[in-house]
């Protein structure tokens, strides 16, 4: 497994569910859900094997090797299988806050979406806050899944902006979402 040194562990657990950093051997089913899933991703067109293991060999690869790297992604697991991954993005180790990212397989979006969201929010957070000691963290949500904002608040992330017309999707102008926490610690 692939270590981040910068961290004290690599897995953090809550029952079954597990992050781990990220897996190679995930690659493509990262790949098949971010595609199932690019309306609500900042991602313009589907993405390919090619595409994918190049993004792995030279972007993924190296976060490895930085001590302060602009993103920090983890497998998000159920026992041993990957379900779904996400981390913190656009890390800004100057002001301690970074952007959370999470996807998870397309079939649970259905009927497990709040389920894997608060799992997932608290492994989180543990590695934003224990072990980074940011002290901020955020989500930046196209206005399509109102349902992602009632997790958060239950959360105890604050809606902290709201970014008129901040995307051009689906031929028309959408608002972006965000939602905080700070560090209490």
């Amino acid at each position: 497994m692939n270590s981040y040194k910068f961290l004290s562990k690599e897995v953090f657990s809550r029952d079954e569910y597990s992050i781990v950093p990220i897996r190679m051997e995930d690659r493509y089913n990262i790949m098949k859900w971010r595609n199932e899933q690019m309306y609500h991703l900042r991602q313009n067109e589907p993405l390919t094997k090619e595409k994918q293991d190049n993004y792995f060999d030279s972007v993924i690869a190296r976060i490895f090797e930085e001590d302060k790297p602009n993103q920090i992604l983890f497998s998000y697991l159920r026992g041993n299988e990957c379900i779904g991954y996400g981390g913190l993005v656009h890390i800004n180790w100057i002001d301690r806050n970074a952007e959370i990212s999470f996807i998870m397989k397309t079939d649970l979006q259905q009927l497990e979406f709040y389920k894997h969201w608060e799992k997932y929010l608290d492994l989180i957070e543990e590695v934003a806050f224990y072990q980074l000691d940011l002290h901020k963290i955020h989500t930046f949500a196209f206005d399509l899944r109102t349902e992602i904002y009632e997790v958060l608040e239950k959360a105890d992330f604050i809606k902290e902006a709201v970014l008129k017309e901040h995307c051009y999707f689906e031929e028309r102008y959408i608002d972006v979402i965000i939602h905080s926490k700070f560090n209490q610690l």
